[in-house]
């Protein structure tokens, strides 16, 4: 039996939290892990997330709790009703789920102090990827698949064949659950995976294999134009509206750099941005009018003769600070629930919904030398944690602070400050910030 799984991409000693579900992806996955607890001294802990999908979603729980007891395996377990907050956000089922699940896996590794998340994702789930972004229609990125490394999260089994985990799991005698979503044909992932994806192997066996492979040298190719395109953008300057670069240097640029730029100069002046602005940018840059003009997510970009100037709209106005109330409190394109209430067990929910100490507090935007705690990451201003949450410089001063006193007790779609934090037990706040579009 072949092992593809990529223990070099977990560092000796390294804490690593495992995913998982239950199913056989997962299970081979912390076995694996298991092992490199005995080879490389790693720390392995694993969280489950119950979406509460399924009447098999306690069976599920149930098991990977008392598979981890035995084998004395540190367990989180969270619990959330995906399919309300898929409703209440207008997302589907899928994408509520991912955010819910990545938001809980991010924030135990936070709070257990592992460096890295690994998911069960293998060679199957790339092709599968693969194949779901080319039916769409996608650009080279897409067809990279599943990155084997992204930040914080890793994925050693993208090599690995789903007949080596079966076979792994016989041998070790490893049990699993089954899913029963997962042939449910409704959902196009599992048409790909049942359907599709079999008759590709017909024709020859190492179907998903070989796109898998595939999806690795493009990912290669990918960054290596990614990196080039960099040093054209480079040459763009930044403005106090946005940024400006020669026109000639995007005309002139091949093409797959000269689109990749561009996107790069869209972001780097806080604006947004599709394939047909990236075509319509480019048409400004190689034409003759020295004033034409483009209208984009946020602003515009213009000819200013030998220039293109990306310029962002007006800085919008903030909301004004208001007390934050017990019910609904709506502050600009916010939605804000404040609830009394005794505080649970865990006082941090989400990013997105927590238990504050029961004291005033005022809703307001950010002010220069705010600074806030996020569970057992380091202090840093609010500006910073902006910056490093990729929201434009434009749109800062409309993500709401509850502010206590001088104290930053939270900040919208980042979390709370860890010493505002209600007593499990005590009195408390419930907070469930909403916001009716994504300003992020």
């Amino acid at each position: 039996m072949g092992d593809g799984f990529r223990f070099d991409l977990i560092p000796p000693g390294a804490g690593v939290l495992c995913a998982l579900s239950g199913g056989a992806d997962s299970m081979y996955l912390l076995c694996r892990l298991l092992e490199g607890r005995e080879k490389y001294g790693w720390v392995v802990q694993a969280a489950h997330l119950n979406h509460h999908l399924r009447p098999t979603a306690q069976r599920d729980e149930d098991f990977v709790r008392d598979w981890c007891g035995e084998k004395g395996v540190p367990l989180a377990i969270g619990h959330e009703d995906v399919a309300g907050v898929a409703r209440r956000e207008g997302l589907s089922v899928e994408e509520a789920g991912r955010m819910l699940r990545y938001a809980f896996l991010e924030e135990t590794a936070r709070q257990e102090g592992l460096s890295l998340i690994a998911t069960g994702h293998h060679a199957g789930d790339n092709a599968e990827t693969v194949l779901m972004n080319l039916i769409r229609g996608c650009g080279l990125k897409g067809l990279t698949g599943i990155p084997e490394r992204r930040g914080d999260i890793v994925r050693p089994m993208l090599a690995v064949a789903r007949t080596e985990i079966e076979a792994y799991l016989k041998e070790h005698s490893v049990p699993h659950v089954e899913d029963e979503t997962n042939t449910d044909l409704n959902y196009t992932r599992n048409k790909v995976r049942h359907q599709l994806l079999p008759l590709l192997e017909e024709l020859n066996p190492q179907a998903a294999a070989h796109i898998a492979a595939a999806a690795r040298r493009l990912r290669e190719d990918e960054e290596e134009l990614e990196r080039q395109a960099a040093l054209l953008s480079s040459q763009g300057v930044d403005i106090p509206e946005g940024a400006a670069i020669p026109a000639r240097v995007l005309a002139d640029a091949p093409r797959p750099l000269a689109r990749r730029s561009c996107a790069a100069l869209l972001e780097q002046a806080g604006l947004g941005g599709e394939a047909v602005h990236l075509d319509g940018i480019l048409e400004l840059a190689g034409g003759e009018d020295p004033s034409a003009r483009l209208d984009v997510p946020g602003g515009s970009v213009r000819r200013q003769y030998d220039l293109l100037v990306f310029s962002a709209g007006p800085e919008p106005e903030p909301p004004p600070s208001v007390e934050l109330a017990e019910g609904e409190n709506r502050w600009g394109r916010w939605i804000i629930r404040c609830d009394s209430a005794v505080c649970p067990e865990k006082a941090y929910v989400s990013p997105w919904e927590f238990y504050l100490k029961a004291d005033p507090y005022l809703i307001r935007s950010r002010r220069e030398g705010d600074r806030i705690t996020l569970g057992k990451r380091p202090e840093k201003t609010v500006k910073r944690l902006m910056i490093e949450g990729r929201v434009p410089a434009r749109r800062r001063g409309l993500i709401p602070v509850l502010a206590q006193g001088e104290r930053v007790a939270a900040v919208g779609g980042f979390g709370p400050e860890k010493v505002c934090l209600a007593v499990p037990g005590g009195p408390a706040l419930h907070i469930i910030l909403k916001v009716e579009e994504n300003e992020l």
